[in-house]
C-alpha cells in the first residue's frame, strides 16, 4: 500500500520563503481538496498524464466563473468551487503534482499551485503571475513541470507581438496608474516576444494526432491582436476521438468537449492552430 503524509503545517522559523505567502481560500475549498485526496488516494502511482486526466475528470460539471484571481493585494487564490479555463489547467496540474508526491496536504497543494502560477513560484506583485500562456509554458518548462512539444513535424514558427496588457492598462485594476508595474509588464511582453515559438496549424492536427497524449496541455492560438492564446484545456483521447477537457464559457462548466479538437479549432473563426505542453513532473 502506498505511504501518505498528512503532516501538520511546519512551524514558523526565522528563515521564511521569499515573496508573499498570502493565500485566499474558503473552508469549502479545503473540503473539496479533502474529497479530491480521497478520490485520488489509490491512483497516485499512475503516470503523470493519467494522473492529470483523473484529476481533470474530478472537476467535471464544476461551474465556470471568470476573473476569480483578481484580489488585492496579490496573493495565491485557491478556488476549487469554480474555475475558468486557465485556473482549471493550473489547478489540475498542481493537484496532480501534489498527488504524485503522496503528501496530500492542503499546504503542499498551495505550494505546487504557487509554483505553477507564478514566475519562479514567488509572489512579489501582480507582474509575477504568468499572464500569457506562452510565458506560462516557457517558465514551467524551466521549472521542469512541462515540456513544450509544439515543435513537431508540421509545425510552423509563431511570431508574437504581445501588448494587450500594456496597451490597455486601464482595463486592469492592478496596473491602472501604476507606472512601475506597467514598466514591468512591458518588459515581460518584450522578453516573451523575443523568444522562439512554434505552433501546430489547424489543418495539421488530425494527421499529427498520434503525437498527442491524454493529459497534454493545449492552448488555442488566436488572431486577436496583442495576445497569443485565447483558450486552454487538457487533451483527452477517447478511443479514436481526439478531443479535450476544459472549463467552457459556453457551457458554463467543466466539460469533455463533444467535438473533435480539430473541429473546435476550425469552428471558432479566429484560431489558427494550437500549442502543446506535456507534463514531466
Amino acid at each position: 500500500m502506498a505511504s501518505f503524509s498528512y503532516a501538520q503545517p511546519k512551524k514558523k522559523t526565522d528563515k521564511q520563503p521569499v515573496g508573499s505567502q498570502k493565500v485566499y481560500y474558503k473552508s469549502e475549498d479545503r473540503s473539496i481538496f479533502d474529497k479530491y485526496s480521497a478520490y485520488i488516494y489509490n491512483k497516485t502511482n499512475l503516470p503523470d498524464n493519467q494522473l492529470i486526466i483523473e484529476t481533470a475528470k474530478f472537476f467535471l460539471n464544476v461551474p465556470y466563473v471568470a476573473n476569480t484571481l483578481e484580489i488585492e493585494p496579490e496573493g495565491l487564490v485557491v478556488n476549487l468551487r469554480s474555475l475558468d479555463c486557465t485556473t482549471f489547467v493550473e489547478t489540475v496540474f498542481a493537484l496532480a503534482m501534489t498527488a504524485k508526491t503522496k503528501v496530500l496536504t492542503f499546504d503542499n497543494f498551495c505550494s505546487k499551485l504557487r509554483l505553477v502560477r507564478y514566475r519562479n513560484g514567488v509572489i512579489n506583485d501582480y507582474t509575477d503571475r504568468l499572464h500569457y500562456t506562452s510565458d506560462w509554458i516557457y517558465q514551467n518548462q524551466e521549472k521542469k513541470i512541462v515540456k513544450n512539444i509544439s515543435k513537431m513535424p508540421g509545425s510552423k514558427p509563431l511570431i508574437l507581438n504581445l501588448h494587450i496588457m500594456s496597451s490597455n492598462t486601464n482595463e486592469y485594476k492592478q496596473l491602472n496608474g501604476k507606472e512601475d508595474l506597467i514598466g514591468k509588464i512591458k518588459a515581460k511582453e518584450s522578453e516573451i516576444n523575443s523568444r522562439e515559438h512554434y505552433y501546430l496549424p489547424a489543418e495539421e492536427i488530425d494527421r499529427r494526432a498520434s503525437q498527442f497524449k491524454s493529459g497534454d496541455m493545449v492552448g488555442f492560438v488566436t488572431t486577436i491582436p496583442g495576445i497569443d492564446i485565447s483558450h486552454v484545456g487538457i487533451i483527452y483521447k477517447d478511443g479514436k476521438k481526439l478531443t479535450f477537457i476544459h472549463a467552457s464559457s459556453t457551457h458554463k462548466k467543466v466539460v469533455i468537449n463533444k467535438d473533435p479538437l480539430s473541429v473546435f479549432v476550425k469552428g471558432t473563426g479566429r484560431n489558427t492552430g494550437i500549442v502543446l505542453a506535456r507534463a514531466r513532473f
